[in-house]
């Protein structure tokens, strides 16, 4: 539907600068100093390390104006207490928002693994063989050979399509295939690329932003779940004898190889590794300044509105053009082949109550989960079902709900905003959280998988699954 003109960004703008040893203490700002902060704040990390150490910055009470200002000038968080903001940053910005006539200061320092003794080396495996960086958690090549294990286990539930290339695949750069696998009792017919399928289908996106490290692993933790409980388990064998599973691990292997080449210090790159900024971008990348596209900015459904920028070094950079990139062509494609078309041309047109099909991306850090449309005030047309569904997935973890315009601010050109306004399918946005926990940030312990994020997911992932065949009924 090339007519329909609506469209979101669910979040994450960024802009994240590295805090040098002492950088607090001898940097003051004014009133919101190194006072400022909490007193349990950890100290600054040595100087000399390759990746800033975060932390959130709290902006007092913005108005309207300045929260869309906001969303290009800083990395604002997908969190809010009260009226109150929160970016990443440090003295350098809280400096610049005070000059822009806001009201800052430091909050805390992010939970970062690396801070603390026993995190892995740059490189090793886990008790499966899988290759690991970062405290545990898996490389793209990992995730890669775990689909191919899956698939070859379970012949007759598993299925992998590859849908398309990264950047620099196109480019003849190295880079990765485009991956998904289907997991459903197979039947004739099942797992082929077409909307008119006989089973209604649920699909997980992961790690389309490369620095957000869970989401991934929660993909990893729904293959295996599935998988290894059809037969044992009966809620799963039924959902599976009924339902496609379509779950895409890496949605941006490009932009994940970057900051997996970080080791036990992961670089933040969020955007892909399309690197034809003419070298006008930092390398390696800065959390604030890197080259890439803001695949979450890219789609072609109200692309180039609020919430995304024109400059290539930004964090929220959307690209030359609507679905410039090649994953953000090809997760269009794919999308376009496996639900059908269900809603209309005006934007207050709801899709039927017949309509089936359920999507979630994943994403990190606040404890949300948010549903279209974000770049809009006025509601969805399917909105009260989308926030009934909202609710039902939150419920497992007391995550807020809510759509990004409505508990946070507008943004545009999003993937979710796509499925939704030109498909119909019901789409969703989780945020890991909880926020303001030691679990939250980019780059929790990996511990915070099993312990945190993963038990709450699997029950809201269940409910999202069985809720395909009828999500608006």
């Amino acid at each position: 539907m090339s007519g329909k003109r609506q469209g979101v960004v669910i979040l994450s703008v960024a802009v994240v600068l590295a805090l040098g040893a002492g950088g607090l203490a001898t940097n003051a700002v004014g009133t919101e100093s190194a006072a400022g902060r909490s007193a349990g704040a950890p100290a600054p990390m040595p100087s000399g390390r390759p990746v800033a150490i975060p932390w959130e910055v709290r902006i007092l009470a913005p108005d309207p104006a300045q929260v869309k200002m906001l969303t290009r000038k800083v990395d604002l968080l997908e969190r809010r207490d009260g009226p109150d903001y929160f970016a990443l940053g440090d003295v350098t910005t809280v400096n610049r928002l005070q000059e822009l006539g806001l009201r800052a200061r430091l909050e805390r320092q992010m939970p970062y693994a690396a801070t603390g003794a026993g995190v892995s080396a740059l490189a090793s495996t886990d008790a499966g063989g899988y290759a690991t960086f970062y405290d545990g958690y898996h490389t793209v090549e990992a995730h890669e050979k775990h689909l191919k294990d899956v698939s070859s286990a379970h012949p007759n539930l598993a299925k992998i399509i590859t849908f398309g290339k990264s950047w620099l695949a196109e480019q003849g750069r190295g880079g990765d295939s485009l991956e998904a696998i289907c997991i459903t009792e197979l039947r004739s017919g099942d797992c082929t690329l077409s909307p008119s399928a006989p089973k209604p289908r649920s699909v997980v996106v992961a790690a389309m932003h490369a620095r957000e490290l869970a989401t991934a692993e929660i993909a990893w933790n729904w293959i295996d779940y599935l998988t290894s409980s059809y037969g044992d388990d009966s809620r799963v064998t039924s959902l599976l004898k009924s339902t496609e599973i379509w779950v895409i691990p890496q949605a941006n292997p490009d932009g994940r190889r970057i900051v997996e080449s970080g080791g036990s210090e992961p670089l933040l790159q969020r955007k892909n590794g399309n690197d034809a900024d003419g070298g006008s971008c930092v390398s390696p990348p800065t959390a604030y300044d890197q080259g890439g596209v803001d695949l979450n900015r890219n789609f072609s459904f109200e692309w180039s509105g609020e919430g995304s920028s024109t400059e290539p070094c930004d964090q929220v950079y959307h690209g030359t053009g609507a679905a410039s990139e090649p994953e953000t062509q090809a997760l269009e494609g794919l999308f376009r082949r496996l639900f059908a078309d269900s809603r209309g041309e005006s934007p207050t047109d709801a899709a039927p109550a017949d309509t089936t099909g359920t999507i979630v991306t994943y994403h990190s850090y606040g404890g949300m989960v948010l549903y279209p449309w974000g770049h809009l005030s006025s509601p969805a047309p399917n909105r009260d079902k989308l926030a009934e569904l909202a609710g039902k997935m939150a419920s497992f973890n007391d995550y807020q709900t809510g759509s990004p315009s409505e508990i946070l601010y507008s943004v545009s050109g999003s993937f979710d905003d796509f499925t939704y306004g030109e498909l119909g399918v019901a789409t969703f946005t989780t945020e890991l959280g909880p926020s303001n926990g030691s679990c939250d940030g980019f780059t929790p312990s990996y511990s915070c998988v099993s312990s945190a994020f993963w038990p709450q997911e699997k029950q809201a992932l269940l409910v999202l699954a069985e809720a395909a065949a009828g999500p608006y009924r």
